[in-house]
């Protein structure tokens, strides 16, 4: 595939939806985040019914700001007990989503469910098995893999357009100081873990049949930092013949950037922009340089992307690209990363099969 200079790239790389399918779908978890999963469901179309939170008053305010017909509930229960429900967005904290997920599944839904999946790779194989055995669809929400960028960097690597890939480097310099006096500040390995996951599920995209060997990662902490999680995180990832490298500088006030260097065998491609959302894509091969015009951003297409994937699966009659299975090799990759930087040494991935405290 040769690259036509200052070509406007095909639609393939952006959020798919089913063809005929068209299920009624009910959100559980009315959290901060789902104003991008309801704002993506209502643009791409997605007939979401019924809302649930804890919180009524949440449920009833998202309602009221995205789907002003839905069903709303507290209890969980009450939204699976509808029938004429086929699909459930189940966007709790990991430790309460697990029962939640179950129930869904024993309910017959199909279920999306957010990230981090699972704290336990063995609850997560069980969860696995159990949509097996109901012949449901448990995906899991790893939005950036809709990221613009990551999308068509995923296509090309597909594609074999930059060849064999055998290294790539990702790093995100940003402030993630908003957390502070949040129940994230609560979380140990807020960047290696809760942060960038996305980025150890995305990493696995651009080496389609390559295991990762080893990992070895380390944590620090800014100069006077008062923020209780360690702000600074890097990740290396160890191939039979290639490597890749995760740096995570989360304190960073001025000048932030954020960008992503794949070089294959046949080509190169370099992302970069001042955040996730903004960023400039150019891919050089021996055709010369070509710098897509990207359209769309990670927030909200990302989320368009994750339930437009599981419902076409549905459709399909297939398992999604980011079924529960898959995503525990990226689990198995984060958790392998945290074990690292609390042991100051490699770890193999597979070998840690609970989230580290």
């Amino acid at each position: 595939m040769s690259l036509p200079p200052n070509a406007v790239v095909s639609s393939q790389y952006r959020p798919s939806s089913p063809h005929s399918y068209d299920p009624k779908i009910g959100l559980i978890g009315c959290g901060g985040i789902t104003v991008e999963h309801l704002s993506a469901y209502r643009s791409a179309k997605f007939r979401v019914v019924a809302l649930c939170d804890v919180v009524l008053e949440r449920a009833r305010q998202r309602a009221a700001q995205f789907f002003p017909d839905a069903a709303v509930y507290s209890d969980y229960r009450k939204l699976l007990d509808d029938q004429s429900i086929e699909v459930v967005d189940i966007t709790t904290h990991p430790v309460e989503r697990l029962p939640i997920i179950e129930a869904a599944l024993l309910s017959g839904k199909h279920v999306l469910s957010q990230k981090p999946f699972v704290l336990d790779l063995e609850q997560g194989q069980r969860l696995v098995e159990l949509a097996e055995q109901t012949s449901r669809n448990l995906a899991v929400n790893q939005n950036g893999r809709w990221a613009p960028h990551f999308s068509f960097a995923r296509h090309l690597v597909n594609e074999g357009t930059l060849g064999e890939i055998f290294a790539a480097h990702l790093g995100c310099h940003w402030d993630h100081r908003w957390v502070a006096g949040t129940p994230f500040e609560d979380i140990k390995h807020l960047i290696l873990y809760d942060y960038a996951i996305h980025w150890f599920d995305i990493v696995r995209t651009f080496f389609p049949g390559k295991q990762v060997k080893r990992v070895f990662a380390s944590t620090s902490r800014l100069p006077n930092q008062a923020l209780r999680p360690p702000l600074l995180a890097q990740s290396v990832l160890e191939f039979e013949d290639a490597q890749a490298s995760l740096i995570f500088d989360a304190g960073v006030s001025f000048g932030q950037f954020d960008q992503t260097m794949l070089a294959g065998t046949l080509g190169t491609l370099v992302s970069r922009g001042p955040n996730i959302q903004e960023q400039s894509l150019t891919v050089e091969t021996a055709a010369g340089p070509w710098s897509p015009v990207l359209q769309g951003k990670w927030f909200p297409d990302g989320f368009h992307g994750t339930m437009g994937e599981l419902l076409c699966a549905i459709e399909e009659g297939r398992e999604s690209s980011i079924s529960a299975r898959d995503n525990l090799q990226s689990l198995a990759l984060c958790f392998a990363a945290v074990a690292s930087a609390e042991q100051g040494q490699p770890v193999v991935p597979g070998s840690i099969l609970r989230l580290p405290s």
